[in-house]
């Protein structure tokens, strides 16, 4: 049995306390978005993920999405789950209100998207997958197509897709072979396959739009010939409402080792209408705005399915018996103790608690930028809040799908054989877990976005959105002897930094070598100092918390944890970096 309540005082913790959402919220022009509001949306957001979503989640596993005649169909339950989250409007949450979206805060946002992932995160991937393809026809479709299509997706009548791998190219999609054909109408004719594409049919929604990345008649080679075109399942007719079928078939889809209810699809594009979507052979620059929504929602992902096996196993290791406590029997009137009595067993809780809660303090921080980038009066705000997010988009898709999937694991083995058996609902969460790491940009490319793109980018600026704060607390709080981890941890962070910048110049396979290592340096410092910051926050608190003492005791006790036994992989990080590429590029191809 898999267990999940929304972690509401956490996520409180979180936006109000942490991260201060009611100087945020004016900051953004956005006052009447009151703390009591935002407690209100969560706490309903909790009960629908509970009560609505939970339920089918093993069920849909087990049940998988079904092809019949070019019709996917979704698990039981599916369809009418879809049908209340439209009803509640959770989809139009942070979408503009000029397209019927409610204009909320991104930070609000990412707590309810995270606990649709922890309830259901095969569930999540449709309307998911809708709202980066909305971002991204905002931020580059004509008027028309905004007006004609923005209003349902943001109501969830219509779903979206992106659509840009083929089978012979994912990552070096300059090699794609997928054909745009102008007709006199100003439409394109698209011709092609694709393939793992998510949300690419099923039986949610009345029409699929689709953002397909193709190449124009005469384009450009490589890259720089990319266009992008939305191509709906069907084409409107003047009442806004689905009319003819377009030429665009599901043809297969596939047999995956995890999130079996969220439809992974081939589709062929069979001179299927479609109109373009910024400029021509900029398409690149369009999907980057779906893309790196959608890193951040993946991110985002591995989260929530980490949340759920904590609580899971947490649950378990309380009500499990085996053996007795080190120190003696804690339960003698019992056959044996819990097994939450040994240290071990502490360890697996305590780690996946600590990394669970240090993400979500981070994944906080990055959407109060997402809404300054947007939503702040003032331009420089504007910017430093959009060279913030750009640095750490990678770090979050990266580092906590890396960690949704170890977490889930460690969880996992918690329940020792019981785990690894379907009866827990615990394999299914490692399996779906898995694939988050893989997609919208595997983890190693991230690594390599973050050493090769944005470390560099304008002579270091986007790093100084990261380095200053976390040096100014650092400064701030020099005579605190809890925070003496965290400065180490940076200083070893600024002297890779300063290392890769150096090695990179004579070598480039010098900084591929160090950059997953570097990413996982750079996150852990970044969960370092939210801890850090939290660790403040709660102790400021403690001395008048009453009902909630609790609480922050238990954020302090595991802020420590997090110092003493998680920070100190930073020195081991530093210094595999520090040996350098030799041993990792010396042998032959032959002697693989």
């Amino acid at each position: 049995m898999q267990v999940y309540n929304a972690p509401l005082r956490d996520m409180r913790f979180v936006m109000h306390e942490l991260h201060n959402s009611a100087a945020h919220v004016a900051e953004i022009g956005q006052p009447d978005v009151t703390e009591e509001l935002m407690d209100s949306i969560l706490e309903e957001a909790g009960k629908f993920a509970t009560d609505v979503l939970l339920p089918i989640n093993a069920s849909g596993d087990e049940e998988g999405c079904r092809l019949e005649n070019g019709v996917v169909r979704t698990p039981k339950g599916f369809v009418e789950a879809y049908r209340k989250f439209c009803e509640a409007g959770w989809g139009a949450l942070s979408s503009p209100v000029e397209y019927g979206g409610q204009g909320l805060p991104e930070v609000l946002g990412k707590m309810v998207e995270e606990m649709q992932c922890s309830a259901n995160l095969s569930f999540g991937l449709y309307p998911g997958l809708t709202h980066g393809a909305t971002l991204t026809l905002e931020g580059h479709g004509t008027e028309e197509l905004k007006r004609r299509y923005l209003p349902k997706m943001i109501d969830g009548t219509w779903s979206g897709t992106m659509c840009l791998t083929e089978a012979h190219c994912g990552t070096d999609l300059g090699m794609m072979r997928s054909k745009a054909s102008p007709q006199a109408d100003g439409s394109y004719k698209i011709n092609g396959a694709k393939i793992f594409i998510s949300a690419g049919e099923h039986d949610l929604t009345e029409n699929i739009v689709h953002l397909v990345l193709a190449r124009m008649d005469g384009a450009p080679k490589g890259i720089k010939g990319v266009s992008m075109f939305l191509v709906p399942k069907f084409i409107p007719n003047d009442e806004g409402r689905p009319g003819a079928r377009n030429g665009v078939t599901c043809t297969a889809i596939e047999h995956k080792m995890g999130l079996k209810a969220s439809a992974t699809t081939q589709l062929y594009f069979d001179d299927a209408t479609g109109w373009l979507v910024g400029e021509a052979h900029k398409g690149m620059r369009a999907m980057f705005t779906m893309m790196n929504a959608e890193r951040l929602s993946v991110g985002i992902q591995g989260l929530g399915v980490a949340e759920t096996a904590y609580q899971s196993a947490a649950f378990y290791a309380k009500d499990r018996i085996q053996g007795r406590a080190l120190s003696g029997a804690r339960h003698p009137d019992r056959a044996a103790d819990p097994i939450i009595v040994h240290p071990d067993v502490r360890r697996s809780l305590m780690t996946v608690r600590a990394y669970v809660e240090g993400c979500r303090a981070l994944s906080g921080w990055v959407a109060t930028s997402l809404d300054l980038e947007s939503k702040a009066s003032d331009p420089q705000r504007r910017q430093e809040a959009e060279d913030f997010t750009a640095l750490m988009t990678p770090v979050v898709k990266a580092l906590f799908t890396d960690l949704g999937f170890e977490l889930s694991s460690m969880a996992l083995q918690v329940y020792g054989g019981h785990g690894y058996i379907r009866d827990h609902g615990m394999e299914q969460l490692v399996r779906d877990a898995r694939i988050c790491m893989i997609y919208e940009g595997a983890n190693g490319i991230q690594a390599l976005d973050l050493v090769g793109r944005k470390m560099p980018a304008h002579m270091g600026r986007f790093l100084r959105q990261f380095f200053h704060p976390v040096q100014a607390f650092i400064e701030a709080n020099a005579a605190d002897p809890k925070v003496l981890p965290l400065a180490k941890s940076f200083a070893a962070l600024q002297q890779a930094t300063a290392h890769i910048a150096t090695m990179s110049l004579k070598d480039p396979e010098e900084a591929g070598a160090a950059a997953t290592d570097y990413l996982r340096l750079m996150g852990l410092v970044a969960l370092g100092f939210m801890w850090a910051k939290a660790a403040k926050v709660a102790e400021a608190k403690l001395p008048e918390a009453n009902g909630d003492a609790g609480f922050y005791k238990a954020k302090l006790t595991t802020a420590q944890f997090f110092a003493d036994r998680l920070l100190p992989q930073t020195g081991a990080l530093w210094s595999a970096i520090r040996a350098g590429k030799a041993s990792m590029m010396e042998l032959e191809e032959a002697a693989f």
